[in-house]
């Protein structure tokens, strides 16, 4: 059975109306005509990719979640994407089909939503759903996930979980987390581990979140070469899309700005590193200039805020 048995809806909107793909097609081939500028390439990322996404269900392989593709493609890169503290996959959804519109399969584990939940156990499901998405058919025959073009991303407890499986996955080729939590084990001391490039993001320090973000912390242990972003005015909690209960208990919220940035880095940092397309190297670089974002030097010393609060390991974000 393909697990792909939902369609091509996608959180209530249908995937593959013509106009935005045609225009997202046209910016990227204008950029191709003379050497682009990461301004350029931000634009052309912020809107949706040229490919119809489907939606399927990773449950059907064993492993509650979600997962978006492409319409077809054989050899496609893949990222498994980890939700954070208490949240939903749903609340990702429209990352995940930004993700598949520009050729790259998203899945997404719906594991681990309870208060005290594994690091451990939902970084193995990042694992899982990369094992799915490489070796269980996707759709009817035009699905594929080539096995050496994966990768591994998340938002707040997610993102330290996707360090931990990174960690211990030799297929893992990139890395991206926004505003990741702290996890135990410490991600931070698995990160020497890992010699995949990865991208950081977080918004500006803010007095008021719940822990400090792990993402500098991260970057500079880091075993290969690492990028950190931050994404202006953005919270912890700018990523997730829609209501949740959760809300009222977290600082932030959904933030549109916050989610058209960050996912364009997301995609270009990906079609950087899992594809051979070498247009999206000054998204990925952490010298470029990058709209709405400050790129912070990891050369210059630092020290890392102090927290007692145990917040930090539960993921609260």
């Amino acid at each position: 059975m393909s697990l792909l048995a939902c369609g091509p809806s996608v959180a209530g909107r249908t995937r593959g109306e013509p106009a935005p793909y045609r225009l997202a097609s046209f910016l990227v081939a204008r950029t191709k005509l003379a050497s682009p500028t990461p301004k350029e390439l931000m634009n052309a990322l912020t809107k949706p990719g040229p490919h119809r996404v489907l939606r399927g269900d990773l449950a059907l392989a064993g492993l509650p979640g979600v997962v978006m593709t492409p319409a077809e493609g054989l050899g496609l890169p893949a990222v498994a994407f980890g939700h954070g503290w208490m949240q939903p996959a749903g609340r990702y959804l429209d990352t995940l089909a930004h993700l598949a519109s520009w050729g790259i399969v998203a899945a997404a584990p719906a594991t681990q939503r309870g208060p005290l939940p594994s690091h451990l156990r939902l970084a193995a499901d990042l694992r899982t759903a990369l094992d799915i998405c490489v070796d269980v058919r996707l759709g009817p025959g035009e699905i594929s996930v080539h096995p050496r073009r994966v990768a591994v991303a998340g938002h707040g407890m997610g993102a330290g979980a996707a360090v931990l499986a990174a960690a211990d996955d030799d297929r893992v080729q990139a890395v991206v987390g926004f505003a990741p939590a702290g996890t135990s084990p410490s991600a931070v001391q698995l990160a020497p581990r890992c010699t995949m490039p990865a991208l950081f993001m977080a918004g500006p320090d803010d007095p008021k979140a719940s822990a400090p973000s792990q993402a500098e912390s991260l970057a500079r242990a880091w075993g290969g070469v690492a990028a950190l972003r931050t994404v202006r005015k953005a919270s912890d909690l700018g990523l997730v899309e829609g209501w949740h209960w959760s809300n009222p208990l977290l600082d932030g919220g959904p933030e549109r700005k916050t989610q058209r940035v960050a996912r364009a880095l997301l995609t270009g940092f990906l079609l950087r590193y899992l594809t051979d397309d070498k247009t999206y190297v000054d998204v990925a670089s952490a010298r470029s200039d990058i709209p709405h974002t400050e790129a912070v030097d990891l050369t210059q010393e630092w020290a890392p805020q102090a927290s007692g609060r145990p917040t930090a390991v539960l993921g609260l974000r």
